[in-house]
């Protein structure tokens, strides 16, 4: 019986094995840019975001390592641009991102982790790279401020605004007026 099952369960890895390098191999770039672009649904976009921004940053990692730093730029800004765009179909399809949070979250969540990921690459770089890295860095963090903002618009600590009446012609900028 002992001889039987190491056998069989052998038999089992081997076939194992062989299933895994017959496997398809994983999404590459293009296939997944491909896919987002396609997408017209903001939350399956946000999430699409997630597989699309961990390839690109894989991408950008092989050409760091190659020292091709204009390919790492190009990489990161089409990064951006892609987050931009999950942004605006998110908003479209759910304005209120408090009550539909979903795809919000995924995508302020993986924003963060590739600003500080930037961060990385921004101090890797030569000088004459920087800037345009600096400027995808400070985009990304406006976008990241404007999801949190949607995400979370009344925050403690932050007085609301009272609503401006514009029919009102009351001023409420200028002082009261002392009384005496």
């Amino acid at each position: 019986m002992g001889r039987a099952w190491r056998r069989s369960s052998v038999l089992l890895f081997c076939a194992g094995l062989m299933f895994a390098t017959n496997a398809r191999p994983v999404d590459d770039l293009a296939q997944l840019q491909q896919r987002f672009d396609r997408e017209t649904d903001g939350v399956r976009k946000a999430k699409l975001m997630r597989k699309l921004g961990d390839a690109q940053f894989a991408k950008e990692r092989q050409a760091a390592a190659a020292n091709d730093y204009v390919t790492v730029g190009l990489v990161m800004e089409s990064y951006r641009d892609n987050v931009r765009a999950a942004l605006q179909a998110l908003k479209k399809v759910h304005p209120d991102a408090e009550k539909h949070s979903g795809g919000y979250r995924e995508l302020e969540i993986h924003t963060g982790q590739s600003i500080r990921e930037i961060r990385d690459v921004i101090l890797a770089m030569p000088e004459p790279y920087r800037p345009p890295m600096q400027v995808v860095e400070h985009d990304l963090m406006e976008l990241d401020k404007e999801m949190l903002k949607l995400l979370f618009p009344r925050r403690p600590g932050e007085q609301p605004r009272p609503p401006q009446d514009p029919y009102n012609e009351k001023k409420t900028d200028t002082p009261p007026e002392k009384q005496p």
